[in-house]
């Protein structure tokens, strides 16, 4: 009982990136402008498609959905790291706030990759069975997979939140990190932290193997179908709506793999800060980017949008 209260009375504070404060001032400035330039995108890709009735289908219902969760995804993190850049490290957290943020950002991040995986299936409708797609994707069935991402998402985020906060915390508690992550607040338990680590790894697993394992059967389906257009044409047409799809999981996937499933005896805090930077900060800023230029009809809409103004 006497471990529980002084756990609860605990506040982390994040480890500055630098003890010179010019640096930090950077760093801050860096992040801001990464964190707008994620927000402004991000919006300006739910509302076009919104707006514009020709966006109307399933692929750009998922589309706008996936930028308003990497809206809520970043914003869990940005204000209080930007919070912490300013302080020098000065500003507490309190172990409800830091818990809070860990739920929301697993939370978020999973309903991210099953909705990279939802995204996938859409394009394999689309490519392999052009005649039924409009059968098969009908909007209930849309608003139930965006639905269950986020359930998947929050069942999975809450047991491993709960289980990671009931860990006794004792002296050290400066976070080697910009946000709550839970490989960097287990290393501060003073317990055994095994069966929290192991735990850690299992849900990581099957947030990030299950729906890329069914994003590459999709893709493997996808690219045979490709294969035997026989037009160029059709060809260049059927893959441009994949590409920036296949672009955005790799940058996902990639560096959340890195953090998650390494061995935790090789985990580095600080590679694990720059590399969570990436997926935090760049990864939301390049979706918007990556499916703008990449595709000719959300071009278009922004263009008419823009024409209006």
């Amino acid at each position: 009982m006497e471990t529980i209260n002084k756990t609860a009375k605990i506040n982390f504070f994040f480890r500055p990136f630098s003890s010179d404060p010019g640096v930090q001032m950077v760093i801050f400035v860096t992040f801001l402008v990464m964190y707008l330039t994620s927000l402004s995108g991000n919006a300006t890709i739910a509302v076009i498609v919104h707006i514009n009735h020709a966006l109307h289908t399933p692929m750009y219902f998922f589309l706008a959905n996936l930028a308003v969760l990497e809206i809520f995804y970043t914003s869990s993190i940005a204000p209080l790291a930007l919070a912490n850049l300013l302080s020098m490290g000065k500003t507490p957290v309190s172990i409800t706030g830091c818990g809070t943020q860990m739920f929301f950002f697993v939370f978020l991040g999973g309903a991210d990759c099953v909705l990279l995986a939802v995204m996938a299936y859409d394009r394999f409708v689309a490519i392999c069975y052009p005649l039924r797609y409009t059968l098969i994707m009908s909007w209930s069935l849309c608003v139930e997979m965006m639905v269950g991402s986020l359930v998947l998402g929050c069942l999975l985020s809450l047991p491993l939140t709960i289980l990671i906060f009931h860990l006794p915390f004792c002296h050290n508690n400066e976070i080697y990190h910009f946000y709550c992550d839970m490989p960097a607040v287990i290393r501060l338990a003073c317990g055994d932290t095994h069966v929290h680590r192991t735990a850690l790894y299992i849900i990581s697993f099957i947030v990030l193997s299950i729906p890329l394992t069914l994003i590459s059967i999709s893709y493997v389906f996808i690219i045979t179908a490709i294969l035997r257009i026989r037009s160029a044409e059709g060809r260049h047409r059927a893959f441009s709506t994949c590409s920036s799809h296949i672009v955005v999981v790799l940058l996902q996937y990639g560096c959340t793999s890195f953090i998650y499933l390494s061995p935790s005896s090789s985990y580095s805090p600080e590679m694990g800060r720059m590399v969570s930077v990436v997926y935090t900060f760049i990864t939301p800023i390049l979706n918007p980017l990556i499916y703008s230029m990449r595709n000719k009809e959300l071009k278009d809409a922004l263009r008419k949008a823009l024409k209006k103004f």
